[in-house]
Order: structure tokens, then sequence, then C-alpha cells
């Protein structure tokens, strides 16, 4: 993103309409997250779907993947027609395969942190939008610690240890808690330039997405410390 930014800065309503933007489009997603993963727990023929075989949740998995990986690095090539509705269908997807929480934690439960996820993600993004300290050094080392978080996981996978699924947990919590500052930030250093045109909606898609995950992987790695299984 910071490639562009060699525009005018944007009028003060200019910005705040880039921000506003980036946080419907990651609302509206999460709210199709949600939808999606109550369809598919309630509907026995959405969920023998996604469940009932292996190779139909790994499908999708990797449709998720592959739709982050696309938007990531060829957004520039895409229309944002195309990008939002790629976004709209990593969401559904999303929600299908993260249904599974209901399926093992208790929904007063999953509720309850999704409500200490929320707070600590509004906390964490008004940080990152009046902070005056630069994040930049801290988003950089917080993604070193996301790459061997995903090491981390990959290799907890096989030897399934309760110990280091704990600490994957806590750690992972406070990156992306400190992921969200710095999105929150960089996405608000990127609205000063906003000039209205193309890229700009595309970018605001893509920062979107950013907090989204961001959003979700803490509640998921709280869910997995504090959620009370059936």
């Amino acid at each position: 993103m910071s490639e562009i930014l060699k525009l005018d800065q944007a009028r003060p309503e200019v910005q705040r309409r880039f921000m506003v933007g980036v946080y419907a489009r990651m609302v509206v997603a999460l709210v199709l997250t949600a939808v999606a993963a109550l369809v598919t727990v309630t509907v026995p023929e959405v969920l023998r779907f996604v469940f009932a075989s292996k190779y139909t949740f790994m499908g999708l998995i990797i449709a998720e993947l592959a739709i982050v990986m696309i938007l990531s690095l060829l957004v520039r090539k895409l229309s944002p027609f195309v990008a939002g509705l790629m976004f709209v269908l990593y969401s559904i997807i999303n929600g299908m395969t993260l249904s599974s929480i209901f399926l093992v934690y208790q929904l007063g439960s999953i509720v309850t942190v999704f409500f200490i996820s929320a707070g600590m993600f509004l906390a964490m993004t008004i940080y990152g939008m009046f902070t005056k300290t630069n994040l930049n050094s801290a988003g950089r080392y917080l993604m070193m610690a996301l790459f061997g978080l995903i090491i981390v996981g990959i290799v907890n996978f096989f030897l399934k240890s309760s110990m280091l699924e704990w600490i994957y947990s806590v750690v992972g919590v406070a990156i992306f808690v400190g992921l969200t500052a710095y999105d929150t930030q960089k996405l608000r250093q990127i609205a000063i330039y906003d000039d209205g045109s193309q890229n700009f909606k595309k970018f605001a898609i893509i920062g979107a997405l950013e907090l989204y995950l961001d959003f979700i992987n803490i509640f998921l790695k709280l869910l997995r410390l504090f959620g009370k299984k059936k």
C-alpha cells in the first residue's frame, strides 16, 4: 500500500470516509461470518456438506487461503467490485469452517469471549488511531513473530501438546492485539492520501480484511484459553 503514497493529502472528511468504509466492510464481513456459521450448524444438509468429509473441509480451508493470497498479491489487478466480492466469499466460507466452535464450546461461553474480544479489539484500534508513537518497527517484529507462531501451530498439530497449545494461544493473543493497533495506524496514515480513486477503494477492502483477520484470531485464541467446552 505504501507505494501509492505520492498524492496530496486528502481533506479530513475524505479521511474519515475512508476509515468508516474500512470498518463498515469489516463489520459486514463479521456479520456474514456469524450468519454462515449459524446456518451451517442449524441446517443439517449444510452441516453434513462441511463436516461429513475431511476432504470437503480441507477444500474450504484451501479456498480461504487462496482468496486471501489473491486479494493480498493481486489486488491492483482486480476491480473494487471483484475484490469486494472475494472478501464477501471469504467471510462466508470462513463462517462455514468456524461453525465447528458451536459443536465444541458452550454458546454462552462463545458469546462471552466474543464480547471480550470485541472490547480488546476496540481498545487497540482506538490506540492505533490516536497514538503518536510510530508503530512501524513494532509491526515488523509482530509479523516475524506471526511467522514463528504459524510454525509452532504446525508443529503442535502433530505433537498435540496441551502446554504448547496454551503458549500458542497466549502468544497469539498478544501478537494479534499488537497487529490491531499497527494495522489501524497504517490505515490511518493511508487515509491521509485518499483521493477517492478506485485504488483507495481496493485498499479499504484490504484494510478491512486485515482488521477482520486480527479480530477473528483474537477471538479464536481467547476461546481456546477461556472457552468452556460442552
